[in-house]
């Protein structure tokens, strides 16, 4: 797989809960992380003195952020009516070349910012909140 191209990383959302989804629009930069928690099964019998863990134990999680400028109204609006409703709709992760995350997530964070000779910007905060499916591309 050869390099690819940062803005065909696209974080989407699920306008209506109709299943149609949109791009956020105006984001220019996006990262997405995955984790998983370990549950640490060590005793004084574990072989050598290593750590053990339990496998598939242990919380998994996915954290979603984004930072960019006011481009469309419809996008901004739904993406603040979420988080001040504390609703967690639909969202869908394109991943250039790797596939397709799809799930719950609520908006943890929006922070706007602006100077008086520059555009107002935003950054958006995700975090899953159910379990989450995927795709290959």
């Amino acid at each position: 797989m050869g390099a690819q191209n940062g803005k065909d990383l696209l974080i989407k959302v699920d306008l209506t809960g109709d299943g149609q989804f949109e791009t956020i629009a105006g984001l220019r930069a996006t990262r997405v992380s995955f984790n998983a928690e370990s549950v640490d099964v060590t005793s004084l019998e574990s072989q050598g003195g290593w750590r053990e863990l339990l496998s598939g134990a242990g919380v998994k999680s996915a954290a979603i952020s984004g930072s960019g400028v006011f481009r469309d109204e419809g996008t901004d609006e739904r993406t603040r009516q979420i988080f001040f409703d504390g609703e967690t709709p639909q969202f869908q992760v394109i991943i250039p070349d790797f596939g397709v995350v799809e799930g719950a997530f609520q908006v943890t964070a929006i922070e706007y910012a602006g100077s008086h000779n520059g555009e107002a910007t935003y950054e958006l905060s995700l975090a899953s909140a159910g379990a989450l499916s995927f795709v290959a591309l």
